[in-house]
């Protein structure tokens, strides 16, 4: 049973163990998750002016998303959730494409070629399930690679969440299972979704390892993450890691947080805030200046309003395009489908199905 709280960093940015990377790669990721965090509230602007059908903000979870996905390598897989923007860009995914799938844009649906990364899951939970046939499959064919699954505390009280970790801790399967408690399933808090004292203990009935991490701290979600994938491409199957972490702003823009949550519950919390704990840790290492931090923002944030313009600079779909992107070759039924919609009228059924 998982029952302590492994950290490395604390909020005050004092080191409480040997840091995973050096300090050159913590730059490196610390300015990833203020790039994460520009494009967080750029995504709640730009839904608030009606230019994003909606937007689930990540204020708050940058550390675990970004911490995670670096332990990766290239070939593994990230299948993700609407939250975990941060994380898939990360993993290759390109903010023009996440843009373009908040939009309602199917073209943001479909990762570059060589990014092991899925579309966002919006389906609370059934994501897990393509996780673990993913490592199932890796495992099949005698690869090398992992796959990693992140889901919020919600999702564990899908059933989809028991299928998965039954599935992997039977056939050993090579996937880590990464919950980010940030407290809320929406307005339902943490203790009222599950008796159990963690979500990491959950792994114990299914034979497999939980980890309780800081999910506010860099270095600790790396390492714990990094140990996962390195026991599971070994051979030693799943992990089940809970990031304890916090959603600070809605739970979608159409949520009001303030109708369930204590302004005194926020305010402790932004005090773990996980960008400025590693601020912190690195201007105690005289690593920090105002003027890079100036610099990172302004590099960071043109990048995403290139990435905006290019998404809405695109010319809107054919309506029949919706039937393209399901197969790799359209089947007899689609096909007959597009004709009928282009206006060719009904189509003779060939009886090729």
């Amino acid at each position: 049973m998982a029952e302590e709280l492994a950290q490395i960093l604390t909020p005050d940015g004092e080191l409480r163990g040997e840091p995973p990377v050096d300090l050159e790669a913590t730059r490196h990721l610390y300015r990833a998750m203020v790039g994460a965090r520009l494009f967080d509230r750029k995504g709640t602007a730009l839904q608030k002016q009606g230019r994003l059908a909606t937007y689930a903000p990540f204020e708050g979870q940058e550390a675990a998303q970004i911490g995670s996905a670096a332990a990766l390598r290239g070939d593994d897989w990230l299948v993700a959730t609407y939250r975990d923007a941060a994380a898939m860009w990360f993993r290759g995914y390109p903010w023009k494409l996440l843009l373009l799938w908040r939009a309602g844009d199917e073209r943001g649906g479909a990762p570059p070629e060589g990014v092991n990364v899925l579309p966002p899951s919006i389906t609370v939970g059934a994501h897990m399930l393509h996780a673990v046939g993913l490592a199932w499959a890796a495992k099949l064919l005698g690869q090398d690679r992992i796959a990693l699954t992140s889901f919020g505390d919600g999702a564990t009280s899908e059933g989809d969440f028991h299928e998965a970790m039954n599935f992997a801790g039977v056939y050993q399967v090579p996937v880590v299972f990464l919950c980010q408690n940030n407290q809320y399933a929406i307005s339902l808090r943490r203790d009222r979704q599950t008796a159990s004292p963690t979500i990491a203990g959950k792994a114990e009935a299914y034979g497999f390892p939980g980890v309780l991490v800081d999910g506010n701290d860099l270095f600790a979600v790396y390492r714990v993450t990094a140990d996962a994938v390195g026991r599971a491409r070994a051979g030693g199957g799943p992990t089940l890691i809970e990031a304890l972490t916090y959603r600070l702003g809605p739970h979608t823009t159409s949520d009001d947080p303030g109708r369930y949550r204590d302004p005194a519950e926020e305010a402790t919390w932004r005090e773990r805030d996980p960008v400025e704990r590693v601020r912190r840790y690195l201007q105690r290492q005289s690593a920090w200046t105002e003027e890079w931090q100036r610099e990172i923002e302004n590099e960071e944030a043109a990048l995403i309003e290139q990435a905006v313009e290019e998404a809405e600079a695109l010319p809107p779909q054919e309506p029949g395009q919706i039937f393209e992107a399901m197969f790799a070759e359209m089947t007899p039924q689609l096909r007959e489908q597009q004709q009928e919609l282009s206006g060719g009228g009904p189509v003779t059924p060939t009886g090729d199905r």
